[in-house]
């Protein structure tokens, strides 16, 4: 029989490699189960990439002091005239003078404004610029409850302002170009899209859109657009929740909606690892628009 101290050091033994054989079998089960899909879009992450930029202008400094002129009297004599070599030159009083450029920046935010997509950065996991994408619930083998998300930061388009009325919106993402967690998702996503064919998704406006009071004033501004959306060559009628700032003389739009696959004939990807997938999904949008001159 063992002695007494050589079994509880056995016990100790055996104690600490259950604890640790747990710890590790928890952490194995957080990594499986895990969601590690990249944030839903949201207005104020998105505003706050451009926010303060301002702030690193370098600033005006006072003018150096000017150097004594001929002109100028020194040690108490008065000073000799100069010939005017200055003098403007004489100009045909018929030839019509033209009018001073208007420097005068645009009243409030009308206008046209086009996606700028050199602001921020995009990447899947964290991106500060412009994207289009979807969002799709799916279980997996041996993981559990995820979502996919897919993005494309190859976006192109315009809205146009007439004073605190949104009349016009087209904008155009590549689908050819969307990114996932994983590349072996990227091809399956691409072919239920038919990229091939219709790379190019696109939503075009059908209703003005009611800015509030004073869009100008740097608030948020919720609305709905109400449009069209063409995905794989099919248009259906869509309705698009949109949160919109001013910053820093660029207007901040994120927005989502849902949609029905089978409404623009996609399947819902198959891939091994992927035991189902819902029939539906979000669409969302981060843009950054600045103003065309």
């Amino acid at each position: 029989m063992l002695p007494a101290q050589r079994r509880r050091r056995i016990l100790w033994v055996t104690l600490a490699v259950l604890v640790v054989v747990v710890v590790l079998a928890a952490v194995g089960i957080w990594w499986f189960t895990r969601d590690d899909a990249p944030p839903a879009v949201d207005l104020e992450a998105a505003a706050s990439s451009i926010a303060g930029d301002d702030e690193d202008a370098t600033p005006v400094t006072s003018e150096a002091p000017s150097e004594p002129t001929d002109a100028e009297p020194t040690d108490g004599e008065p000073a000799a005239a100069q010939p005017a070599t200055d003098a403007p030159a004489t100009t045909d009083p018929e030839e019509p003078v033209a009018d001073p450029p208007d420097a005068q920046a645009p009243d409030g935010v009308s206008g046209v404004w086009t996606v700028d997509t050199s602001i921020g950065e995009f990447t899947y996991e964290d991106s500060t610029g412009t994207f289009i994408g979807f969002r799709v619930d799916e279980e997996l083998a041996g993981i559990g409850a995820t979502t996919a998300v897919g993005r494309t930061p190859e976006v192109s388009g315009s809205i146009t302002i007439d004073g605190e009325t949104v009349t016009a919106v087209r904008v155009e993402a590549d689908m050819s170009a969307i990114t996932t967690d994983d590349a072996r998702r990227d091809r399956p996503v691409q072919g239920a899209l038919n990229t091939r064919e219709f790379p190019i998704a696109v939503f075009e406006l059908t209703e003005p859109i009611d800015l509030g009071d004073d869009p100008a004033s740097g608030e948020p501004v919720s609305a709905t657009a109400v449009g069209e959306l063409t995905v794989k060559g099919i248009t259906r009628p869509v309705e698009v929740a949109l949160q919109a700032q001013l910053v820093d003389d660029t207007v901040v739009v994120v927005g989502s909606t849902e949609v029905v696959f089978a409404d623009y004939d996609v399947s819902v990807p198959r891939v091994p690892i992927v035991l189902s997938a819902e029939d539906h999904g979000t669409i969302e949008m981060q843009l950054f628009f600045t103003r065309t001159p």
